[in-house]
């Protein structure tokens, strides 16, 4: 899931034609996974706002990984 919201944080800052099939597929998984933390934040750059909406949840998504396998692993 991370690797996902960091892949379109990529595509979208490197500005990738909208029209192509799999950047319109990543960006709707993107939209889905960070449908929470989305424009979660205001600020006057869009850059900024992609960023932080979609690096937040990216890195909500690997701590929650982290925890999780950790968890597994002391079965």
């Amino acid at each position: 899931m991370a690797f996902l919201l960091a892949r379109w944080v990529l595509i979208d800052l490197s500005d990738a034609n909208r029209a192509n099939d799999l950047v319109q597929v990543v960006q709707d998984a993107a939209r889905w996974l960070a449908g929470w933390s989305h424009d979660l934040f205001t600020f006057d750059e869009r850059w900024a706002r992609v960023v932080a909406g979609y690096g937040l949840a990216a890195v909500v998504y690997l701590v929650a990984g982290h925890f999780l396998a950790g968890r597994l692993r002391r079965r």
